[in-house]
């Protein structure tokens, strides 16, 4: 038996409902330092990538979203200029700032952004520079207490929260953290995500197992899609 089957005996299992006016899509750092191949971390998530299919996924999720009218925000990750300046940081905030991840000229500039790391993914980029698609301030490390998501998702009165993005055991489960301790109900889609392999550690499947003790759901990108279609 698997780990994930002996969890999911043992473990009970709340289910989400997705609820119109109260449900909404977020997906954190849908960028190219990610999901490209030319992305600055692809050697170490480009085999989780492509294993869970998380682009097309994405995709799939994004679409599913918008055709509903379901509200999608996005939980974005940029650098500027002066947060290399920082005194100190954990190991991964070390590593990003030391390949240069999710850089950005500046907060009130655009120069340089298209098709950089920091830039989205080009398959996705439809499905997000849309209108009524909110994109959240930056969060900085990895959760959103230092960006305005939460605020926007309030003021749009949604308390059910659908999570994917990038990457796993670090800004997903960290936005599903703090989602949760702000009182909002959330859904991991699985297979819309995607982490880090390296020797000793497949920290997808770390996730894995704190999406289950965390989330209210944890289910697939077809999975989710047939709850939002029902809705």
């Amino acid at each position: 038996m698997s780990t994930e089957q002996t969890y999911n005996d043992m473990l009970p299992n709340p289910g989400f409902d997705v609820e119109r006016g109260r449900t909404a899509v977020v997906i954190t750092d849908p960028q190219r330092d990610f999901l490209s191949e030319d992305g600055v971390v692809w050697g170490v998530v480009g085999a989780s990538v492509e294993a869970n299919n998380t682009v097309e996924n994405l995709r799939k999720l994004m679409t599913a979203a918008h055709e509903a009218k379901i509200p999608v925000f996005i939980s974005p990750h940029y650098y500027y200029p002066h947060d290399h300046q920082w005194d100190f940081g954990g190991a991964l905030e070390k590593m990003m700032h030391a390949v240069g991840m999710f850089d950005r000229q500046g907060a009130l500039t655009t120069e340089g952004f298209g098709g950089s790391g920091a830039d989205w993914h080009e398959p996705l980029k439809e499905l997000i520079d849309r209108d009524e698609v909110v994109i959240a301030s930056p969060h900085k490390v990895y959760g959103p207490e230092s960006n305005d998501l939460v605020l926007q998702l309030r003021k749009r009165g949604i308390d059910k929260v659908i999570l994917a993005g990038m990457s796993a055991n670090l800004c997903v489960e960290a936005h599903l953290r703090e989602l949760t301790e702000q009182g909002f109900e959330v859904s991991v889609v699985k297979d819309a995500t995607a982490g880090a392999q390296l020797p000793g550690g497949d920290f997808y499947q770390a996730a894995l197992l704190n999406f289950r003790m965390i989330a209210s759901a944890v289910m697939t990108t077809d999975e989710t899609i047939g709850a939002i279609q029902q809705a």
